[in-house]
């Protein structure tokens, strides 16, 4: 089987905003939400030890991982968010944007803002919100439970969130800032986390486990969110079948697997019944790592998923997960993903466009090589899309354009790859001379309303490896799933029941870093609704 890292993906999207209802058997013991809830959130740093060591992370109310938000359907949060830290802090909602404004990037120098959001039916039951610092998305999350109202609730259970993430003894912010100076690749994470505990594999963790109490014959929904940074991970629970019922906020049909896997910033909610003798079994989180030759931390995160009654200090039975480099694993779950009922996926298309992505290894241009070209072939590292490393504005995008603010963005990112070849096979692997990328500010300008349908080609050059894709703003059908390179005339499309996602996975921070991205402005449309309001009077100035 060709390495999924080799892979295709056809996502099919309308660049209109969606509301996903729902129907389901009405939970009369539910109220329909109509409260406003009020929250107050200190971006705080605290000292948290770890690993052997003792450092200061940023926290939400001195809280690692942060606190739960819950609320229902129709439910108003307002969040008073106060940064005591001493640095740049935006607060970025992984969930599709109420107001363009709010979504966007840019709560950075202020020390205290109000978040006024309202859940929704265009807001599902499992989404997160990341706190970023700097550069770095690696220090903290904030995990909201949102259960939609009577009429619309398909699972009654109240969820346990579970993040897992990458937990590092030196300073994230430092150490990205470090890798970027080099030219090379990241350090591995020091270990991965639990909802913040490492589990007994690491050192000075034996008794730094996470662990659920959890009743015989019961049923239980968790909530997996990977909050890391760099790592995509698979996730199992020792002699328990994982149903999973919904994929980045979107109900699915039900499919039992013994495992899954998500990238960073992928949420998940898995069924999971206590059907099996009163004792400990262990949660084991590890690697999944697609690229040949790459390093990563291979040492499992274990936490436990404990009966009432079992023996406390007895032996967990342990989880078993897939070797770090099956494919086959990944493609079975991503294969088995359908949208709950059949979906209305527009047939006419607007919009083709064709993507490739891959690492590049640009020409050392530094005077001091030694420190600033540890790349291969002391090389500089890069990403791109299209060939096209994208190089991070100096202001938002989405400011610049409204304020036709010139010099931030050409309007030029190709739609097509610059040449066709066997990307899979055949990709130009001479480096550095073969693998640059062109650098660039480059966006695609689309009409609002369009019927895009994207694929993405990833591509052999340098090495294979899995490059998750994550969309702001919007949702797509996943259409088409699989391996080599991409041919219309054999390709097998969903068009009944596609999954409704938002997330192929995330870049990994250092890619995004790399240039691994591209913007999609949607222009307009006619209707009030159609068009992004004006941005709020106390908007900060970047």
């Amino acid at each position: 089987m060709a390495n999924l890292a080799t892979s295709l993906l056809v996502l099919w999207l309308s660049l209109i905003s969606y509301a996903y209802n729902v129907h389901a058997t009405r939970m009369a013991h539910w109220p329909r939400g109509s409260s406003t809830r009020f929250y107050d959130f200190k971006i705080q740093t605290t000292k948290i030890t770890k690993l052997c060591n003792t450092k200061e992370l940023v926290t939400v109310n001195g809280i690692f991982p942060g606190p739960v938000i819950y609320a229902q359907e129709d439910d108003r949060i307002i969040v008073k968010i106060t940064n005591e830290t001493p640095y740049n802090t935006t607060i970025h909602w992984y969930v599709n944007p109420i107001n363009a404004w709010s979504q966007a990037e840019t709560i950075m120098l202020v020390r205290w803002a109000f978040v006024h959001h309202t859940v929704s039916n265009s807001v599902w039951p499992n989404f997160y919100v990341r706190v970023h610092i700097g550069e770095s998305k690696g220090h903290l999350f904030l995990a909201c439970s949102c259960f939609l109202a009577p009429g619309h609730t398909l699972w009654s259970l109240r969820g346990i969130s579970k993040a897992r993430g990458e937990y590092y003894n030196k300073d994230v912010v430092q150490l990205e800032r470090a890798t970027v100076a080099s030219g090379g690749n990241p350090p591995i994470t020091d270990a991965y986390t639990i909802n913040g505990h490492p589990g007994p594999n690491y050192n000075c963790s034996n008794n730094d486990v996470y662990k659920i109490d959890v009743v015989p014959g019961k049923t239980y929904l968790l909530r997996l969110i990977n909050a890391g940074l760099n790592s995509e991970n698979f996730f199992a629970i020792a002699n328990h079948k994982l149903t999973i019922v919904e994929a980045d906020a979107e109900y699915t049909k039900p499919f039992t697997t013994e495992r899954v896997m998500l990238g960073p910033g992928q949420t998940i909610n898995v069924l999971v019944t206590a059907n099996q003798p009163i004792g400990k079994y262990s949660m084991a989180m590890g690697p999944y790592s697609s690229a040949k030759g790459a390093a990563f931390q291979n040492i499992s995160a274990i936490a436990h998923f404990q009966y009432i009654g079992a023996v406390t200090n007895s032996v967990s039975l342990p989880a078993q997960l897939p070797s770090f480099s099956d494919n086959l694993a990944v493609k079975t779950v991503m294969d088995g993903l359908k949208s709950l009922n059949t979906v209305n996926v527009p047939k006419e298309i607007d919009a083709n466009l064709f993507i490739t992505i891959g690492l590049n290894v640009q020409k050392c241009q530094s005077k001091t090589p030694n420190q600033n070209c540890q790349g291969l072939n002391n090389g500089v590292m890069a990403a791109s899309m299209n060939n096209i490393s994208f190089i991070k504005p100096q202001i938002s995008l989405l400011e610049a354009y409204y304020k036709k603010i010139n010099g931030s963005f050409t309007e030029d990112f190709p739609g097509v790859p610059l040449k066709f070849y066997d990307f899979v096979n055949g990709a130009p692997n001479n480096i550095p001379n073969d693998t640059q990328a062109l650098n660039g500010t480059r966006v695609k300008v689309l009409e609002y309303g369009t019927r895009v349908q994207l694929i993405l080609q990833d591509t052999g050059t340098v090495t294979t490896e899995n490059h998750p894709i994550h969309l702001h703003g919007y949702s797509f059908y996943v259409v088409g799933y699989g391996t080599g390179n991409y041919n219309p005339q054999t390709a097998n499309f969903n068009l009944v029941d596609p999954p409704y996602m938002n997330t192929i996975g995330v870049p990994a921070d250092i890619h995004q870093t790399w240039g691994l991205g591209t913007s999609f402005i949607v222009k307009n449309g006619e209707g009030v609704l159609e068009t992004l309001p004006h941005p709020p009077a106390d908007l900060p100035r970047c």
